[in-house]
């Protein structure tokens, strides 16, 4: 099949796929094309009627591990290689380019942000509590405060402040449990439970954020949490050092001790006589002292709900069974880990762990004991530290950071490399696919000298059908969609 143009050069081409919805039947795979053709014009033929006879999914094209972001002429120029030359081409679907959609203004820094849609994580827990077209944004602050915005960025509900049964000090991370609850912590070294319900019709929403339980055991910040509505379980990193584990069941949390409270902490008879709220106080169902330094973040595993992974600044990565509250493994990177995020995998019974590192970059880990090399890829592109990571919905190829470089940027774990000499020259390296920049810096001039990122750092992001939503040091929860696939 011949796709050239009258004149010009042509170059033949083989095209295969690991997608197995979208395989060419053996007698299409190899075309002559235009020698200037680029990643639209060969997405066009794949799409016609006489190849996949698709409704115009957008693609891209991977040569030798790397996206082709030019015409194959300019590829072959640049790799010294000749017209004859037949290229593989590895075709998959685009990662739509993210496009600016709106910003949510805060009167103090965002620290966490969350989101509840009928595709993610909450909306599926809720079941048929959920209505759709009522999607949520969560946001945590500095100023000690959770909100909730509706999707056109109207603020719905408050939480109340520290003596009405709210956090004390500032917020460091915040997660819908369900439509109905949400767990936050922070530095009053408290993780709260919180009952949330809404009223008035569709054009005037109101919501109530009422405190329904304080869990008490860790001794300094919180600065992470991650949460299994499922069954009702909460994972938290500490500054302590410590990884708790908790239950949102009032019924089946233990009691907590005088000596887990917190100095100066309400206990529930002296609350009683102070405000109106009477949130139960609980200890954790296991608190574990497994790092030597700050533990930065926890995850469940995406299939076993009884395990665990765990980040610290002691460089290492650790694989937790909850059953027995014990570390099964062990993994020490070259650097202080500051985010994690598991990626599943269909290929493998374990998850890809992401970590997100003080030096830049991101490195991914395989927990498996038996894998021989630990670090699997690093992800290049940061220009500061990597402290929050999520995964894409919607595959398990591709991940989105934040960073305290003010950038979230795009991962494609199909592109790699080889690492250069001067990366060590062990591994793969993948670099970034799209940098999102904060809307609040642009056309402002960066000053000399400035450390990068200053006054615009990432402090966490989402990843939801609905979009990439980041919170920051502007103040602001940006939205970011992909949204249509810009011609070449």
């Amino acid at each position: 099949m011949d796709h050239s143009t009258e004149s010009g050069a042509q170059v033949r081409v083989t095209f295969t796929t690991q997608e197995e919805d979208i395989q060419l039947d053996e007698s299409k795979r190899q075309l002559l094309v235009p020698a200037d053709i680029r990643r639209y014009g060969l997405s066009r033929i794949l799409n016609s009627e006489s190849m996949l006879d698709t409704n115009s999914i957008p693609f891209d094209f991977l040569v030798n591990g790397s996206f082709l972001r030019g015409s194959l002429e300019e590829y072959l120029n640049a790799n010294g290689l000749s017209l004859e030359t037949n290229i593989t081409l590895q075709y998959v679907r685009s990662l739509i380019p993210p496009t600016y959609e709106a910003s949510f203004e805060h009167d103090d820094w965002v620290s966490a942000v969350d989101v509840l849609s009928a595709t993610s994580p909450a909306g599926r827990w809720s079941g048929d509590n959920f209505q759709r077209g009522q999607d949520r944004i969560l946001s945590a602050s500095y100023d000690g405060l959770l909100r909730i915005w509706d999707a056109s960025g109207n603020v719905i509900g408050t939480s109340p402040s520290g003596s009405h049964g709210g956090h004390t000090a500032s917020i460091k991370a915040a997660k819908f449990l369900s439509s109905t609850q949400i767990a936050s912590a922070g530095m009053d070294r408290t993780v709260r439970v919180w009952k949330y319900t809404e009223s008035g019709e569709s054009y005037e929403r109101r919501g109530e954020l009422k405190p329904t339980l304080e869990l008490y055991g860790h001794t300094s910040s919180i600065d992470s949490l991650e949460v299994d509505g499922a069954s009702k379980r909460i994972l938290t990193a500490s500054a302590d050092g410590s990884i708790g584990f908790w239950t949102t069941s009032k019924a089946s949390a233990p009691e907590v001790s005088d000596s887990s409270l917190l100095p100066g902490a309400h206990t529930s008879k002296r609350r009683k006589l102070t405000t109106s709220v009477t949130a139960a106080q609980r200890g954790p169902l296991a608190l574990m002292n497994i790092h030597n330094a700050p533990a930065t973040a926890a995850v469940f595993d995406p299939r076993d709900r009884t395990v665990a992974y765990s980040v610290s600044q002691d460089h290492t990565v650790k694989t937790i069974d909850l059953t027995t509250s014990s570390v099964v493994s062990t993994f020490t990177t070259s650097h202080a880990l500051l985010s994690l995020a598991a990626l599943p995998r269909s290929s493998a019974s374990a998850p890809l762990l992401a970590c997100g590192t003080s030096a830049r970059h991101i490195t991914l880990v395989d927990p498996r004991a038996s894998t021989a090399a630990t670090s699997v890829m690093t992800l290049r592109g940061h220009a500061n530290k990597v402290v929050s990571l999520a995964a894409n919905p919607e595959n398990e190829y591709s991940l989105v950071s934040g960073s305290h470089d003010g950038t979230c940027r795009i991962w494609d774990l199909r592109s790699v490399r080889p690492a250069t000499k001067d990366e060590g020259g062990m591994g793969s390296v993948s670099e970034p696919v799209y940098v999102i920049e904060r809307e609040s810096q642009q056309g402002k001039t960066k000053k000399k000298g400035s450390i990068t990122g200053e006054g615009c750092k990432v402090f966490s992001v989402v990843w939801d059908q609905l979009g990439i939503f980041s919170g920051g040091e502007d103040k602001k929860v940006q939205i970011n969609k992909g949204r249509g696939v810009n011609a070449e």
